[in-house]
């Protein structure tokens, strides 16, 4: 006796969807390449203790904020979490509570560290290090967490005369400099001018970072300055040039192998 084993019909996606004849199910139905979602929400962060993060506060609660930082659900700040103005940790009293608003309000941005996650999947924050607090001026770019190198440590005072904070979460944030300010950047003066040079170089930097993450690449502090240095001969506005873009990160994939292999 012998058998004949008959493989599948080699066809091309396109016409394998072209041979389902049913309505609505065309939709349903992918095979290996094919998109199945252009969303990024199932793709949020999912953090670990230990994160430097960004996020975004949504609601003044009792005694807690609630803190958008690209996860499932939102995060929690507690009020006996936070350095208030002075950078002292004491007992939080019920004025403080009372003056929340005063302290962190809807939209305002923070750095912050994941103290702890809970099995619902709430992650809760802290910032009571002196480096952690509200951002006062500077730019804020949203990237897939995925692609965040995680680092020892996450705040970089860059060679080009700026800084990045580059939150696990996906949220980086681009300032005129890093300081540590013992009143947790609550007393934010919004009226001091940031020079034109410094504000290029920051919006340099940002094209820089969307460069990276439009072609996946890892976002960390090395990658970062080079695709700065790379940039240099063209501007910024040339670098939205799919042609331009490409040129620059291949010349950053092959120093960064050149580098690795003189290591």
């Amino acid at each position: 006796m012998s058998a004949h084993i008959i493989g599948p019909p080699e066809l091309a996606p396109s016409r394998i969807l072209g041979c389902v004849e049913r309505p609505g199910l065309a939709e349903k139905l992918v095979v290996p390449g094919n998109s199945v979602s252009m969303s990024q929400g199932f793709m949020r962060y999912s953090g670990e203790v230990g994160d430097v993060v960004i996020g975004r506060v949504v609601d003044v609660q009792q005694k807690r904020w609630k803190i958008d930082t690209n996860s499932r659900l939102n995060s929690s700040l507690l009020l006996s979490s936070v350095n208030l103005p002075g950078g002292e940790l004491r007992r939080k009293s019920v004025e403080d509570e009372l003056m929340m608003r005063e302290y962190l309000k809807e939209g305002d941005l923070i750095s912050a560290e994941v103290q702890q996650i809970h099995h619902d999947g709430v992650m809760s924050l802290h910032t009571r290090n002196l480096k952690y607090g509200k951002l006062a001026q500077g730019i804020m770019i949203k990237v897939p967490s995925y692609l965040v190198k995680r680092r020892k440590t996450h705040f970089h005072s860059l060679p080009s005369g700026a800084a990045v904070i580059i939150g696990c979460n996906g949220f980086i944030w681009i300032s005129p400099e890093l300081s540590e300010d013992p009143d947790g950047g609550y007393n934010q003066d919004l009226d001091e001018i940031i020079p034109l040079e410094t504000r290029r170089i920051m919006a340099r930097l940002a094209a820089c970072i969307r460069l990276l993450a439009d072609h996946c690449v890892s976002i960390y502090d090395t990658t970062i300055t080079i695709t700065y240095d790379l940039s240099m001969p063209y501007t910024i506005k040339d670098m939205q040039q799919f042609e331009i873009g490409a040129e620059i990160i291949l010349e950053l994939v092959e120093k960064l192998q050149n580098d690795m292999d003189e290591t």
